[in-house]
């Protein structure tokens, strides 16, 4: 299981994108930024830092793997937003334990 611990800290999720993985489960957290609805002048460019967490089959990096093969989420950037993140991917891994398993092996 993944557990808060294995992923960093907020001020290392502000500035760089973590990766991971277990048992076979990929795994990324980054910070976006999403656009707020424009109600007047003044919020025009204005966003909130959101953080998106994106799973896929190991054996290949984020980069390496092709856009329809990735499952994500978005959070609020937040200890909270990090822990649904975290909790989302354990289930991922719960519901299908033998996919993940055989991914890690298949290279």
């Amino acid at each position: 299981m993944i557990e808060r611990k294995d992923v960093l800290s907020i001020p290392y999720l502000k500035k760089a994108v973590f990766t991971g993985s277990y048992e076979g489960l990929r795994f990324r957290f980054a910070v976006t930024k999403k656009e707020l609805p424009v109600g007047d002048k003044e919020e025009k460019g204005k966003g909130v830092q959101m953080l998106e967490i994106t799973a896929w089959e190991a054996p290949y990096g984020f980069d390496a793997t092709p856009e329809e093969k990735k499952q994500r989420i978005e959070t609020e950037f937040s200890e909270e937003g990090i822990q649904q993140g975290i909790d989302w991917l354990n289930e991922l891994w719960e519901k299908e334990p033998k996919r993940w398993l055989a991914a890690k092996t298949n290279w």
